[in-house]
């Protein structure tokens, strides 16, 4: 069974705002078994998404069209699907009341007729009530196929999913159960690892896929099983994980589905009851944003610098300055004094640093565009790393940040 999402609105197609709406819907669907065919963005303009749903209807099963769905003029997605639908629009009397109530409890502004109209839907249509909002959902039908409208607002849309549009298709049809599992993996290419595991992947059985995620500095290898037969799927899914960890154990740092590598690691120091602070330089603060970024961080993590300019290392972090004159801020020197010094300011049983040139202009240093220190500072030793992670600034940047949690991950797998 396939879905086409259509996205409308022309703020999607001058860049101004990103269309995460795709990319919830689409992991969405493909956890109850129903692949993506094609994601349609088109303008506010009737011709423009007329011609987008009858192409959808030929392509999938489900259509799901997010957006237009305001009370100003500009959005027009209830008139165009009743063109569609040869349909006309009329009150709904709930959806009404609905608005109504939102207005006199969380808006201080008296509600208008244009607010009003939010109750005008396709009369062929079923109403899927918006509680997060005045503009509702609609269900439609057509030739067996499914079409639904929603709000384009992310947490109205992704509500009405959960709540109204998942339940009511698994009631229509029936789905094959689908599971992945991904594992992460740190330190090597997707084609040394492609060599590695050429074998296992030409005996995997037709209903399991293998695929590669790479990204900077690391790469998911994702499994996907799909078939109707649940304990058939989640059996030899297993299996085949077993299989694949051999092959990649020395890469391998946890699986995805559970946790990123920064949770992994986390959660492997709260273990430990272990702590870590943290002073970049290059990576900007990434580095610390990444771990802050899960809840109960705390317990692990207790802070850190950004140490950018060469005077905030000395002044700061009390980077010895003859160090610097000496071996130039972009060094092994510089490097360990920045994770000795951060782990002793925070009293941190770790301490982890990067010092580089992200380019496009060296700067403080002679060390060439893309080079990297990393340093890690323990209670006993203090030692690091230097890379060139290319010329291009951003690539620099998540290379190094990607770096920096796979040393980290190996030094606290040590304990």
């Amino acid at each position: 069974m396939t879905a086409e999402i259509i996205t409308i609105g022309d703020e999607i197609l001058i860049g101004q705002i990103i269309d995460t709406n795709s990319a919830y819907l689409a992991k969405e669907f493909n956890k109850i078994g129903v692949s993506i065919y094609q994601i349609t963005s088109v303008q506010d303009d009737k011709d423009h998404i007329l011609k987008a749903l009858k192409e959808a209807e030929d392509n999938a099963d489900i259509i799901i069209i997010t957006g237009g769905l305001g009370p100003t003029k500009d959005d027009i997605t209830k008139l165009t699907l009743c063109e569609y639908f040869k349909d006309e629009l009329i009150e709904d009397k709930d959806v009404l009341a609905h608005v109504e109530h939102l207005f006199s409890k969380y808006i201080k502004t008296p509600i208008s007729e244009i607010n009003r109209h939010q109750a005008l839907v396709p009369s062929k249509s079923k109403v899927l009530m918006n509680k997060y909002g005045t503009a509702p959902g609609m269900w439609m039908e057509k030739k067996n196929k499914v079409f639904v409208s929603l709000p384009g607002v992310p947490y109205e849309m992704k509500a009405l999913i959960s709540d109204e549009v998942i339940p009511q298709l698994r009631k229509k049809y029936k789905f094959p159960y689908i599971q992945h599992k991904t594992l992460l993996t740190y330190g090597l290419g997707e084609s040394a690892i492609a060599g590695r595991i050429e074998q296992f992947e030409g005996q995997l059985p037709n209903y399991i896929k293998l695929a590669y995620l790479p990204s900077l500095g690391r790469v998911r290898l994702r499994l996907s099983a799909k078939a109707f037969d649940k304990i058939k799927v989640e059996s030899e899914m297993e299996r085949q994980v077993q299989r694949l960890l051999p092959f990649v154990k020395d890469i391998f740092v946890g699986f995805e589905d559970n946790s990123s590598i920064e949770t992994i690691i986390g959660q492997r120091l709260t273990d430990l009851g272990k702590t870590l602070s943290i002073a970049e330089s290059c990576t900007g603060g990434r580095i610390a944003q990444s771990f802050t970024a899960n809840a109960g961080a705390s317990k692990y993590f207790k802070g850190s610098i950004v140490t950018y300019a060469t005077e905030s290392k000395v002044e700061v972090l009390d980077v010895p300055e003859d160090e610097i004159f000496k071996h130039s801020v972009v060094s092994r020197e510089v490097a360990e004094a920045m994770a000795k010094n951060v782990r002793n300011l925070f009293n941190t049983d770790y301490g982890l640093s990067t010092t580089g040139n992200a380019g496009p202009t060296k700067g403080d240093s002679d060390a060439e565009v893309g080079t990297v220190w990393i340093a890690i500072a323990t209670k006993d030793k203090v030692y690091s790393e230097v890379f060139n992670f290319s010329n291009h600034r951003e690539k620099v940047i998540m290379k190094a940040t990607n770096k920096a949690f796979e040393m980290l991950q190996k030094e606290i797998s040590k304990k």
